[in-house]
């Protein structure tokens, strides 16, 4: 007897995958904002200059993030508005509030995906050089020649307009990365002892310890996922029937951007951190990864990196149109003339780190720390609204769900402040 392709995909290990990973709801996003170059460039730095000393930060952070990601997807589902159009029409002083948060988060946005673009653009060339050295003395030019070819396809791309198919382009490229990395981690890893050791809270006593904690939070507890989640609910068609699934979708957020992230600062730590071989190029991920993991899983891991620059250039270009259409009306028009215009601004941007052949890694750090600063904003700003009564009716907000929220605004305001002190540190 045949079976039909329905009945394979439901009975075999392939299609159970598969349909599972299909089947993963705007949490998809939060993963593409959380787990790009910038989350990867981090914990590869981290995880190469201090070992696992850091994985406390990462586990705060990823706690903290799946508590934002349920509290605003709840929100929207329960009130059917989206954050920032809920800022300027229920909160005093809200309409400024909003304006500064569009501006701090496209700023830092952007930034990031200046280092994306060129980070993004150095691996292929590596990856390509690898394998054909020749290549090499034309560095520059390829470079640059493989960025705007990458913007272009994804500005061609956001040009579809749908929220579905957004989705399931990050869903490949999220199921490639997690993939990449974790089997990377099967080659080397650091020590039991170290992983303990590192949810032990400390902050690295050297220069560029406290920016390096402050870009951390920055990418993995990002203000722009919880801010975009009410409008990828609703892009999703969930309804306030959806709460169960809602919560279930965060909390797998969370968990996986813990999981990959971990895994990348534990296989950066296993071959280079007790070699003492600090990242500070894309050169040195492979020229130090490939005598000790060999060349498939330097290639490997590359893949999973590229997986991860590309799964955030979709939410970066996504961002300030985003921002800017939730503050307006609370709906998003990805066929509008304005969305069209922002984004084609934002593929500009994206190319100057390339065209200027600046470092993408230096960067990609300090776009991470600038996402910080509004943070504390956006906690506070949700904490506002959930316990408003007029707007949540019988849907009370627990005592749990605001001891949580309000550690999380004394965690970002003291990672604002670190921020401020390895920026001036810095420069």
């Amino acid at each position: 007897m045949s079976l039909t392709n329905s009945t394979w995909q439901k009975n075999t290990f392939l299609g159970k995958v598969i349909a599972l990973v299909l089947s993963f709801g705007p949490g998809i996003f939060a993963i593409g904002y959380t787990i790009g170059t910038g989350s990867v460039t981090s914990m590869i730095v981290a995880g190469s200059t201090y070992g696992m000393q850091l994985l406390w930060v990462l586990m705060l952070s990823c706690l903290f993030s799946g508590l934002l990601m349920f509290v605003y997807g709840n929100y929207a589902l329960i009130t059917g508005e989206t954050a920032l159009y809920s800022f300027k029409k229920h909160i005093k002083g809200g309409k400024v509030i909003a304006i500064l948060i569009i501006i701090g988060i496209t700023f830092g946005q952007w930034n990031s995906l200046m280092g994306i673009l060129g980070i993004s653009a150095n691996i292929i060339f590596e990856l390509v050089n690898v394998y054909f050295p020749e290549v090499g003395p034309y560095k520059y030019k390829m470079v640059l020649g493989i960025a705007v070819v990458i913007i272009a396809v994804f500005y061609a791309l956001l040009l579809v307009g749908k929220y579905t198919f957004f989705e399931k382009i990050l869903v490949i490229f999220v199921t490639i990365m997690g993939l990449s990395f974790l089997v990377s981690l099967f080659f080397v890893y650091p020590q039991p002892i170290e992983i303990i050791e590192g949810l032990v809270p400390s902050i690295p006593d050297v220069k560029g310890g406290k920016l390096m904690v402050a870009a951390f939070v920055g990418t993995t507890m990002a203000a722009a996922t919880f801010l975009s989640r009410p409008l990828f609910v609703q892009g999703k068609g969930w309804t306030i029937k959806n709460l169960i699934q809602q919560k279930k979708d965060a909390i797998i957020a969370a968990i996986l951007v813990f999981t990959i992230s971990g895994s990348v600062m534990a296989v950066a730590s296993g071959a280079l951190f007790h070699q003492n071989m600090p990242v500070k190029q894309v050169l040195d991920m492979a020229n130090t990864l490939e005598p000790i993991a060999g060349k498939f899983a330097m290639t490997l891991f590359f893949f999973g990196t590229l997986s991860a620059g590309l799964s955030s250039i979709f939410p970066c270009l996504l961002i300030a149109p985003l921002l800017l259409a939730d503050y307006q009306s609370g709906k998003l028009d990805t066929n509008s003339k304005q969305f069209r215009i922002i984004t084609a601004v934002a593929c500009v941007v994206a190319l100057i780190v390339p065209v200027f052949g600046a470092n993408p890694i230096e960067i990609q750090i300090i776009s991470q720390v600038f996402n910080v600063f509004v943070l504390p904003i956006v906690i506070l700003g949700i904490i506002l609204l959930i316990n408003n009564k007029k707007l949540m009716g019988t849907y009370t907000t627990g005592i749990w769900i605001n001891s949580g929220l309000i550690l999380a605004f004394i965690f970002s305001c003291l990672v604002s402040y670190a921020g401020i002190l390895g920026l001036q540190a810095y420069f």
